[in-house]
């Protein structure tokens, strides 16, 4: 390929990953002021613990019946307006006169994300060729990694020269953004039929249909579910569970400071960056089976260094090692998803998957947080990182069946592949 094609094949889905740049640190700007904000507001912990709880819960108001129109609409359109949707209720946030109104709010943006999440990725699948989408998902990682690491720092600055409050509007206008740049990327859909068509045949019937669907597309591919369960299982709800519990372990366990605690986080960005730069450029000599298996395993390897410590030092360390392999991690799972799930139902499998996950996060979770209570923290999450190494292996021994080999090559992809008509 000439250097003038080249650049016109990567000139969408630069703009596109610009846009998820902005979105990222967008998001991460919010994040961080309104815990402050809510912590302002009541001075109390647990209202801004129960921030954490809205996500999952408006995941389960909406990704039952959200992917049916997700699959059905047109994802470009259904992107800008989720963003600009997002923008407008953002900038309502610091008007609410009481912490409810807050939660409202909030549980409304975070159905627009569980929305937008699905939709973004089928459009990404339809924009990528399969040739590129591994090198795309190692560009990905390495945007939302940046984000990771630049949104914080932002945020500080932010913090420095206005409020929390300005923090606030400076995440609807990321948001606002980024609605503006998805307006330029191209209409790959422009045949699907329109909202009003969708709406007129909406309907429990469709759910339910749509649910069988599904259920029997999982039937029929029991290998690429089980690796998409065992990823889900080891690197969001294991994860996000031992996660709950990482102030309480820096705290009571390693006895660190708020400023090193802080440290210890940064560390664990650092991590995140250094690792996605490597990945990026290392990406077209790994497989995806590596990838996602060995990427995995190695990432429960860094929690299994955290799990053990009792110094600042081997926390430290195992906070680097476990953030620097997830963007290998995550890059293999994308791919092997785009390259295994059929297009025109990308949007019902990951809604209602993501809706199976929120209720294990919100199982495995209290669990955990139970167990901390019963024995200890540390054990809880020696516990937790053990049952994490176990999966982990036993995703990687999965993901190298010799048999299986063909559904990690690009041309194994059956996603232009319809498997039912869109009514």
């Amino acid at each position: 390929m000439s250097l003038k094609n080249k650049n016109v094949s990567w000139k969408y889905p630069s703009i596109l990953l610009l846009g998820i740049g902005v979105s990222n640190v967008g998001e991460w700007i919010y994040f961080i002021a309104l815990n402050l904000i809510v912590l302002d507001m009541t001075g109390s912990p647990i209202a801004v613990s129960a921030l954490y709880i809205i996500k999952p819960l408006a995941t389960l108001f909406t990704n039952f019946w959200a992917g049916s129109l997700i699959d059905r609409l047109n994802k470009r359109r259904l992107m800008i307006f989720l963003d600009m949707a997002r923008s407008l209720f953002i900038v309502l946030l610091p008007i609410m006169p009481s912490i409810f109104l807050i939660y409202i709010v909030v549980f409304i943006i975070n159905m627009g994300s569980s929305m937008f999440d699905p939709a973004s990725m089928t459009y990404i699948t339809k924009l990528i060729p399969a040739k590129e989408r591994k090198r795309f998902n190692s560009l990905h990682s390495l945007v939302t990694s940046g984000a990771f690491f630049i949104g914080p720092a932002i945020a500080g600055l932010l913090f420095l020269i206005g409020n929390p409050t300005f923090a606030i509007y400076t995440n609807a206008i990321a948001l606002f953004i980024s609605g503006l740049i998805t307006c330029l990327m191209p209409d790959l859909e422009k045949k699907l039929i329109t909202t009003s068509s969708v709406r007129q045949s909406f309907s429990f019937k469709l759910l339910r249909k749509d649910w069988d669907v599904v259920v029997n597309f999982s039937r029929k591919k029991t290998y690429i579910m089980l690796v998409y369960f065992l990823f889900s299982f080891v690197m969001v709800v294991m994860a996000s569970a031992i996660d709950s519990l990482e102030a309480a372990f820096a705290k009571e366990v390693l006895s660190l400071s708020n400023s090193k605690y802080g440290l210890l986080v940064s560390i664990a960005g650092a991590g995140i960056v250094v690792g996605a730069v490597i990945n990026s450029l290392l990406v077209h000599k790994v497989t995806i089976s590596l990838l996602i298996g060995l990427g995995t395993v190695l990432v429960s390897f860094g929690y299994i260094i955290y799990a053990f410590s009792n110094t600042f030092l081997v926390a430290g360390i195992g906070f680097f090692v476990l953030a620097f392999f997830i963007s290998f991690a995550n890059t293999g799972y994308l791919t092997f998803y785009q390259n295994n799930i059929p297009i025109n139902m990308m949007g019902r499998v990951g809604s209602i998957y993501s809706l199976i996950e929120a209720i294990l996060i919100i199982i495995v979770t209290s669990i955990v947080g139970l167990a901390a209570q019963v024995i200890s923290i540390q054990m809880t999450v020696i516990i937790g990182v053990l049952v994490m190494v176990l999966l982990s292996f036993t995703l990687l021994i999965v993901s190298l069946y010799p048999s299986k080999r063909e559904l990690y090559q690009v041309s194994s992809s059956d996603t232009d592949t319809l498997v039912e008509d869109l009514i």
